[in-house]
């Protein structure tokens, strides 16, 4: 199990009143906007990006990064270790 830290954001009401959101949506906009802020800092790696995201994978964090508009840090090594863990799993 991953131990989490709680983190406090105070936000004032007037701004969430303009953006619509409702506070689980806001959550995740929240973290996934540190994920890529940080990915691209190179302070995370993309494993790292997709956990604090809450991706279920690298694709799905990869997808978050090309939705923000986020250079992509993969390299062509990084898709060969991806694509030798997927044999690996389907030779199960």
């Amino acid at each position: 199990m991953v131990e989490m830290v709680l983190v406090q954001v105070d936000i004032p009401e007037s701004v969430l009143a303009l953006i619509d959101m409702d506070r689980d949506r806001l959550s995740r906009y929240i973290k996934h906007a540190l994920a890529v802020e940080l990915y691209q800092e190179g302070k995370l790696s993309l494993g790292k990006a997709a956990e604090l995201a809450g991706a279920g994978t690298k694709w799905e964090m990869l997808l978050i990064l090309s939705e923000r508009g986020a250079a992509l840090d993969y390299t062509t090594e990084d898709a060969r270790s991806d694509l030798m863990t997927l044999r690996e799993t389907l030779n199960r």
